[in-house]
């Protein structure tokens, strides 16, 4: 296809945040600026460029609200139970498991990478960061590495093969014409490769931030993790009538969210689809539960206080997650002008077709593509990255999978390529190397800053995408 002046702009912008990222510089500036000069040469007209900057933040600010919601519930909900010390009643008996640090950043691993298969890790990721994380941190892991544990092996290893679900796979042999369970049972192969490089990589380049138990900076950590403030330490401290109530919470919050994540497994198991609880579906019925439980929590230890207390968690919860996840509304903005879905709103053009700068720039370099089996295969692992600077990891993968079956007559079998440009879409834009994903919510449960964790994870998950790739030219 003929690529325009726009696009090549588009390009040029892109590649200047992906370098500003590479030297750990914040991107914001670049990305408003990238936001109002593509609009500005696309529509010809300056004020339309006034209008697509704020539109692109407004369309990202839509798109993103449910995680930045979903944080605010179960934040709130995790100050509600601080009030009343079932915070850490909750975490003792998991606290026995998780001896040290070592052993927890793998229990981490474990358990999301399994809840994650059965009902994706969007709606996963509040289970475990509430529950699990807590204890993690207090015995001597760095709220940092609990995040890329939760990260790598949920938004990673587990949404990339799609094993269960089987969304990922669908797409791709769709697009490219290939037979889907041949795709599933590579990506399943491929996704545990890149999966144990990458997590085994972070955590030999992280070990030496693990703490001793006892180090007074857990406290510090955790207090941080939870999003606590002054008030909160002082209403812990009178809270020593309400024993009753902190114990049954200890027991109902666990109990209420296990019974969740077994709801939705049976509804999976017993007709062969998640039953309405895919993705977003799954995250608003654990933010549902969050909310009653708060309701409930609230009124126990407030009673005549409970309308006020709960403003004030709520309020106290979305502050939490706007500061920290705040800046990257105007990041996703400019990645969604790249994309025809969202370029039409941001650019206000009605019923015109919307340009698709990313996708388009993907394409025109289809020509060029090499036909060596090698180059290929790592050419289409290029594509699905590129594919995945949008943030959602399953946008690109009609174009990978569609370019696996042509590039089929390089001698790979098709199966092979799409199930490559998959663990490249996905591991990019699912949430382990791109700050405007679903890790956003990550990172705002754990208490870090999402560019930090993204820092931390690029190394790893490029080795293990490398790895996967090598390893899929090699056997198959």
């Amino acid at each position: 296809m003929e690529l325009t002046v726009t696009h090549w702009l588009y390009a040029i912008i892109t590649l200047l945040i992906i370098v500003t990222m590479v030297f750990r510089k914040g991107v914001v500036l670049p990305t408003l600026l990238g936001t109002f000069i593509v609009a500005w040469v696309y529509k010809g007209d300056l004020v339309g460029g006034f209008t697509a900057v704020f539109n692109a933040n407004l369309v990202a600010a839509k798109e993103l609200f449910n995680i930045f919601l979903i944080i605010t519930f179960m934040v709130a909900l995790l100050q509600a139970l601080k009030d009343l010390g079932a915070d850490r009643r909750m975490i003792q008996p998991i606290q026995p498991v998780m001896k040290n640090g070592h052993i927890a950043y793998f229990v981490l691993v474990g358990v999301t990478y399994v809840i994650s298969l059965f009902f994706w890790p969007t709606p996963a990721v509040p289970l475990i960061c509430a529950l699990l994380v807590p204890a993690a941190v207090r015995a001597g892991l760095p709220a940092m590495m609990a995040a890329i544990a939760v990260a790598l092996a949920g938004q990673g290893m587990a949404l990339s093969s799609d094993y269960i679900m089987q969304v990922a796979p669908g797409l791709s042999a769709t697009a490219g014409g290939i037979d889907k369970e041949l795709i599933v049972d590579k990506a399943l192969v491929l996704s545990l490769v890149t999966g144990f490089v990458a997590i085994g990589l972070a955590y030999f380049m992280n070990k030496k931030t693990i703490r001793k138990k006892g180090d007074p900076i857990i406290e510090q950590e955790l207090q941080s993790l939870q999003g606590l403030g002054n008030e909160e330490k002082t209403r812990e401290a009178s809270s020593n009538g309400v024993g009753f109530w902190s114990k049954l919470f200890a027991v109902l919050v666990p109990l209420s969210m296990l019974s969740v994540m077994v709801f939705m497994i049976s509804t999976k198991l017993g007709s062969g689809r998640m039953g309405g609880f895919e993705g977003g579906d799954g995250a608003a019925f654990i933010g549902g539960v969050a909310v009653i439980l708060l309701l409930l929590a609230t009124v126990a230890f407030g009673r005549h206080n409970a309308l006020d207390y709960i403003s004030e968690h709520i309020t106290d919860g979305f502050v939490f997650a706007f500061k920290a996840m705040g800046p990257v509304i105007p990041i996703a903005g400019f990645f969604f002008l790249g994309s025809s879905d969202f370029a039409g709103s941001i650019l206000s053009l009605g019923d015109a077709t919307a340009p698709a700068f990313l996708f388009d720039l993907v394409q025109a370099s289809q020509e060029i593509l090499p036909q060596s089996t090698v180059l290929a295969a790592f050419s289409v692992l290029i594509i699905g990255i590129i594919t995945g600077l949008d943030g959602s990891g399953f946008s690109g993968l009609p174009l990978t999978g569609a370019l696996s079956g042509a590039l089929a007559s390089g001698g790979m079998d098709p199966a092979t390529l799409a199930a490559i440009g998959q663990m490249g879409s996905i591991w990019t834009g699912g949430g382990t190397i791109i700050a405007w994903s679903s890790m956003i919510a990550i990172a705002g449960f754990c208490g870090v800053p999402v560019m930090d964790l993204v820092r931390k994870n690029f190394i790893p998950v490029m080795l293990g995408l490398l790895a996967a790739t090598l390893f899929a030219v090699l056997i198959w």
